[in-house]
Parts: structure tokens; C-alpha cells; sequence
């Protein structure tokens, strides 16, 4: 797939380490001697006055006001949006209505793919011409950004429409306002006081959302509740969905399988029992009858001891088109996950979703979408793509990417995660010959599918910075720019969010992107590298726990994945294992077949290797494990010491919360490593290199009971 660039892509580790040692001080235009607090509220959308005088002059020569043709509660959004916006970065009150110079705004249906725009300069001004008033809104949003990167307006014209139709969050959210997997505060949603109050948040969340063409969210966890769909919450989502509806986001809610039995007085959920399907018909109806826009449901069913149709001796096929005839009549969706894994613990646990649904594949309604997580196990630092992007060709997929990092450090440890998407949506299925990305699976263009859908677990919370920590901000911008583009470059993404962020000066825009390029790589290797997974600590997925073995299925544990022994280390997925290789189509398969052709990244994923075999570095398994542990360190380190570079660029309150969550990532980068490498030895019996022994015993680390806790210091024991 060829990558849009926005911006220039320098080398990862070796930049960051570059820009470290010798950090030029910034141009004086752009320097700012006194950066006023800021908390975090504001994300991308800071419109700061514009510190290029040079640029400044530029913008402000060429607009002069705003002014709008036609009128809906969408483009009025866009003409304020605008107004305010510009009148922040050109640092002086940009009046609404014509006259010579303004950013006129208008919808022509004819010249633009749905939702999309046009941005040119004109002699009278700069025209935005959306292909409907969602179209311009995001016009609007382009624009601004456009300016707030400080990118000349001789770039223009600016044409962009989104590849994907539906660009979902699914907010893990429950109705008592705790959020599962979330690290960010309480939920959003204040069930308590809705529909009367209307929080100024809602309207804030919306804006962020259109600012990256976000178009839906759903509310609830995918552990769903059934009382959602009651009268009195649907009129509380109602509220919700008017408040989004101008900013072009549609609201949809996660479908409880058994609330026919919970709230609606049957005494089954079967999905082929006539008077369920009535129900259902009946729910639907009434739903649209309160959110006549309403997009449809998310169904998690008979996974992790949710009810589904499997319980009554149905396929999931059968459940999802008793849901899609329900909400067909009024034009919604079905989208059903198939993160499922049986009761009983598997051969491999991660073929299951394969097995069960690649059968399935051409028996579904055509608005029945299967939603697939980006790799078969669960959003870990690093697994291959899933099996099923290129398996289900008669199927639309969505991909489902996680935001809020369960297994990278959570709110605490920096792991830009836009590289990680971009690596998912690159991957070859070879499902139709080489070029048969993940993504052109998702846009419907590999396999002709017109509904197309991505999907990423939210982060936001009711945190003041929204995201647990500012640079979390980075990973819904990410997967919102993504979602609009899939070809885009994460690099470019990394430097347009760093300069909306946080300014415009050199030294941000050299050392924010190099330090978030190389973050995810980071963790992954100093906390699972070399494709080792899942070795978290029971329950909380925080620290460290290879040694775990008290989750009540073996498939919960960490032995379970890392089959540590006297011999090596690694999972054998190959023909001469559980054959999980056979589920990817075969110029794939024979890749993660031979250990020669498997990266580095995934090799005990796919192969078991003795604890003295050579890696390509010519190092032992033992020793390059010990390697990559310090690697990771080391990269938190430099992390640590480019941030530093930053301070009076930054302003103070952010650079200050910046560097205590780098200075815990790195503290808690040294208790992965010396906890796993220490438990590991007790199976290879090989020593450490000089002076890199772990700082404790093993059962020092054993003993540590250590979750993600904002509320309190975490992990004091630890050196």
C-alpha cells in the first residue's frame, strides 16, 4: 500500500538519540518566552494565535471573515467552528458574513464523494464546497488544521473524502458510569442527570470527534446491560443523539441477547422463536422512533459468559440476522464481534474465531458486519494480523483497534499507537495476490463491499485532559485520521498532532515525533519482546506476572502462551504444532512456517526456540532476550531525555505531567524486565552479562501486588 505522507520521516531510534545529544536551539519568530498553562482540555483543538510572523502575515492577508451559504444545524457548527478558530490563530476577531477575503463555505452534491470536500483559494477568498453539510464541516476542520500546522495556502486546493463509511468509537462504558479498560476517569455519559442536563463535555467530545471525521459511537460496554433499551434510557440516548447529530455522529448501542428475558418478559432469546423476533422488530421500532437516525447495534454473544445464540443450539449467523431484520426496515446495522473463545479451553486458543466464522461466511444478512480485532489473540504490544481479514470475502469486516491501551501501560506509559494501526492496515492477506491489504479489505475495494466500517475502543474519560495523560490524546487522533484515510502516514500524523498540541516550534516538531515513533517498540520490548504475549499479572493487565497461574483457565495464564521450560521458550504454531499458520492464506503461512522468514517480533508467536539457539544477531535465545529487555529500557531512557530538551517550549504544566509519567514508564520498564528475565533464568539456568543482573531476587517481584492505581503511588517498593 502506498502511504500518504504528511510530513517528513525521520529514522526512529537513531533520530531520537540524534536529537538528544544536539538539539538546536529554536528560530527567536517561534520562541515563546513564557507558554501559558495549559491542562489538556483543549486536545488538537487549541487554535493558539499563529507565532510565525512571517505566516501570520500571510493568513491574515488572505481572510478576512466567514461566510455561509444555505443553513442547517451542521453548517452553522461549521461557521462558528470557523469564526472561533480563526479568530484564535490570527489573533484578532474574524467577523461572520460576505465580504472580500472570507472563507466561504457551501454544498455542492454533484462534484464530491458523500461526506467529502474541497478546499481551493480563490481571488475573492478560500471556498470550502462540501458534498453535504457533514462534508463541510470537515472541510471546516481541514482548513483549521491546515492553518494550526502552519502550512501555506499556496498548498491549496485540498480535495478529501473518507475511504471508510462508518468510522465508530465503541466506548466501553457501563450505566454505572465506570468504564471497563479504561484509565481516564469515569464515563462521559451521566445517565443520573440526562436528558435534562446536557454537559458542556458532550458538545466538546463531539467537536473532537468531527475535528477527525469520527461519524459514530457507541455508548455501551460490549458486555452489554440490558436496561439501555429501556423507554426511560433510550430517551436519555435520544439526548445524546440530538446533541451529536449536528457534528455528523450517529449514536448506536450494544444489544444485551437476553434482554427479551430481562426486560421484556420472555422466557427465551432464541433467535429463531417467533415471538423473540417480534420483540426484537418491535424494540427496533421503537428505538427509531426516538433517534430516527440511529445506527444499529454491537453484539458481543457467548464470549467471556455473555449470553448469545449458541445457547440455544444456533450459529452466530442466526443470531446476527434476527438483529439485522429488526433494524433493516429503518436502514440500521448489525455489527457482531467475533472475538469468541470457548468455555472449554481450546488446542489454541487463537484459531477459534477463525473456526467459527470463516464457515459462516456468505450466510449473513447484507447488513450484518463482523467485527474483527486486529490480531487473533487481544490487542497485545504485538500479534500478526487475524486470520480473517481475507477469509470471509462474501463478509463486510470491520476492524476493531483498541485506543485505550489495556496491554501497553494503560494511562501511564507513552505508546503512540498510530505506527501499530498502520502496521495492521498494511498487512498483506494475499487473500487475492499480493497487494490484499487489511485495508482495502475494510474499505470494501479488495472484495466489492459497499458497507464499510472501522471501530476503536475510546480512551476519553472524565479526566480534565480527557485521555489519563496528553500523549494518550495522540492515539484517538490517530485512529480518527486513519479511519477517514487509511493510507495516511502515522509519522505525518505523529508531526500534524505534535504542532496542534503543542506548537509549532523545531525543536517540538523534531523531538514530539521522533519520541512517539519509536514509543510502541519501546514497550513492546520491555515488556514482551520477540513475540512473547499475555505475561501480564492476573485481572488488571499491568505489570508483570509470567509467573501468574491463578486465573482459572488455563488460557487466562501466562504459561499458557510462553510454555517456558528446561529446553526454550515459545508457543509452536506451525504444521508441527496447533497449525494456527493454516488459517492465513499460503504465501503468509509459509512466512510464519520457517523460523528464517518469521520477524524477529513474532518468532516465539509462531515457533518454540531453544534457550541456545542463535538469532540472527548471532546471539543465543537467552541473551538476545536479555538484549531486547535493555533495549526497551534504554528507549524509555531516551525518551525521558528528549522530553527534557523541551522544557520552555512546553508550557510548564504539561511538560511537567509529561515527564512524571516518563519518569514512572521508566522506573516500571526496569520491573518488567528484571521480574521476566528473572523468572525466565529459572528454566534456561544461563547467567546474566556482568552488571545486568535484575536489582531483586525473583520473589521480590512475586510478592508485588502493583495495578494501575492513579490515585496513588504506584509500585513504591520498586528501586
Amino acid at each position: 500500500m502506498m502511504r500518504l505522507a504528511l510530513g517528513p520521516r525521520p529514522s526512529a531510534l537513531g533520530l531520537l538519540l540524534l536529537l538528544v545529544s544536539a538539539a538546536p536551539a529554536p528560530r527567536a519568530v517561534h520562541a515563546q518566552t513564557s507558554p501559558p498553562r495549559e491542562d489538556g482540555y483543549d486536545l488538537w483543538l487549541r487554535y493558539r494565535q499563529v507565532n510565525d510572523t512571517a505566516m501570520l502575515r500571510h493568513y491574515r492577508a488572505a481572510i478576512t471573515g466567514v461566510f455561509v451559504t444555505g443553513d442547517s444545524p451542521t453548517l452553522r457548527v461549521a461557521r462558528d467552528e470557523l469564526a472561533a478558530g480563526l479568530s484564535g490563530l490570527l489573533g484578532r476577531t474574524v467577523p461572520i458574513g460576505p465580504r472580500t477575503g472570507a472563507v466561504r463555505v457551501r454544498i455542492q452534491s454533484s462534484a464530491l464523494k458523500p461526506e467529502g470536500f474541497e478546499i481551493v483559494r480563490r481571488a475573492g477568498g478560500i471556498e470550502i464546497t462540501g458534498a453535504d453539510a457533514r462534508g463541510a464541516l470537515y472541510g471546516a476542520f481541514a482548513l483549521l488544521r491546515h492553518l494550526q500546522t502552519q502550512r501555506p495556502l499556496s498548498a491549496l486546493p485540498l480535495v478529501s473524502a473518507p475511504r471508510i463509511s462508518r468510522r465508530i468509537l465503541n466506548h466501553w462504558d457501563n450505566l454505572d458510569r465506570s468504564v471497563e479498560r479504561g484509565y481516564a476517569g469515569r464515563s462521559l455519559w451521566a445517565w443520573d442527570s440526562l436528558p435534562g442536563t446536557i454537559d458542556r463535555r458532550y458538545v466538546d467530545y463531539a467537536r473532537a470527534n468531527a475535528s477527525l471525521g469520527i461519524n459514530g459511537t457507541v455508548l455501551t460496554n460490549v458486555n452489554a446491560n440490558a436496561r439501555v433499551l429501556t423507554p426511560d434510557y433510550l430517551q436519555k440516548v435520544a439526548a445524546l443523539a440530538n446533541t451529536f447529530r449536528p457534528y455528523g455522529i450517529r449514536v448506536y448501542l450494544t444489544a444485551r441477547f437476553s434482554a427479551p428475558i430481562e426486560i421484556g418478559g420472555l422466557k427465551t432469546a432464541d433467535p429463531l422463536d417467533s415471538a423473540v423476533r417480534a420483540w426484537w422488530k418491535d424494540k427496533a421500532s421503537e428505538i427509531y422512533r426516538v433517534i430516527p437516525d440511529f445506527g444499529g447495534f454491537l453484539v458481543k454473544a457467548n464470549s467471556e459468559g455473555q449470553p448469545g445464540p449458541q445457547d440455544y443450539e444456533r450459529s452466530h449467523a442466526d443470531g446476527a440476522n434476527m438483529l439485522a431484520d429488526a433494524v433493516k426496515p429503518h436502514g440500521g446495522i448489525v455489527m457482531w464481534r467475533a472475538f469468541v473463545y470457548s468455555n472449554e479451553t481450546p488446542v489454541d486458543r487463537i484459531k477459534q474465531a477463525y473456526d467459527e466464522f470463516k464457515p459462516l461466511d456468505g450466510t449473513f444478512r447484507d447488513n450484518v458486519m463482523v467485527q474483527v480485532k486486529n490480531g487473533p489473540l487481544d490487542f497485545q504490544p504485538v500479534e500478526p494480523f487475524h486470520p480473517l481479514f481475507g477469509a470471509m470475502p462474501r463478509t463486510p469486516l470491520v476492524l476493531e483497534l483498541q485506543i485505550t491501551k489495556e496491554y501497553l501501560g494503560q494511562d501511564t506509559h507513552l505508546a503512540y499507537m498510530g505506527k501499530y494501526y498502520e502496521e495492521v492496515l498494511d498487512a498483506d492477506t494475499h487473500a487475492k495476490g499480493p497487494g490484499s491489504t487489511v485495508a482495502r479489505v475494510i474499505d470494501g475495494s479488495l472484495h466489492g463491499h459497499r458497507l464499510t466500517a472501522i471501530a476503536g475502543v475510546a480512551n476519553v474519560g472524565t479526566d480534565r485532559d480527557w485521555t489519563g495523560s496528553h500523549f494518550n490524546q495522540a492515539n484517538w487522533y490517530a485512529f480518527g485520521r486513519l479511519a477517514w484515510d487509511p493510507r495516511l502516514s502515522s509519522r505525518g500524523i505523529a508531526e500534524e498532532w505534535a504542532r496542534m498540541t503543542f506548537g509549532n516550534a523545531p525543536a517540538i516538531v523534531r523531538t514530539v515525533p521522533a519520541m512517539m515513533m519509536t514509543s510502541r517498540d519501546a514497550v513492546s520490548k520491555y515488556m514482551m519482546p520477540l513475540g512473547l504475549t499475555h505475561i501480564f499479572a492476573t485481572g488488571h493487565h499491568y505489570g508483570p506476572g509470567a509467573w501468574m497461574n491463578n486465573a482459572g483457565r488455563a488460557d487466562w495464564t501466562p504459561a499458557y502462551y510462553h510454555r517456558a521450560d528446561s529446553l526454550g521458550l515459545g508457543f509452536d504454531r506451525t504444521a508441527t504444532g496447533s497449525n494456527a499458520v493454516a488459517q492465513y492464506h499460503a504465501p503468509v503461512a509459509r512466512r510464519y512456517s520457517s523460523r528464517a522468514t518469521t520477524p524477529d517480533s513474532l518468532l516465539l508467536w509462531f515457533h518454540r526456540v531453544r534457550w541456545t539457539d542463535p538469532m540472527r544477531s548471532g546471539r543465543s535465545l537467552w541473551n538476545e532476550l536479555i538484549h531486547r529487555y535493555d533495549e526497551g529500557v534504554d528507549s524509555v531512557r531516551a525518551m525521558q531525555r528528549a522530553w527534557a530538551t523541551l522544557e520552555g517550549q512546553v508550557d510548564s504544566a504539561r511538560f511537567a505531567d509529561v515527564s512524571g509519567f516518563l519518569a514512572i514508564q521508566e522506573k516500571e520498564a526496569r520491573w518488567w524486565r528484571d521480574a521476566t528475565l528473572g523468572y525466565f533464568q529459572t528454566f534456561s539456568r544461563m547467567p546474566f552479562p556482568a552488571g545486568r543482573e535484575p536489582a531483586r531476587p525473583l520473589d521480590f517481584y512475586r510478592r508485588l501486588r502493583c495495578p494501575a492505581d492513579r490515585d496513588r503511588p504506584r509500585c513504591p517498593e520498586l528501586p
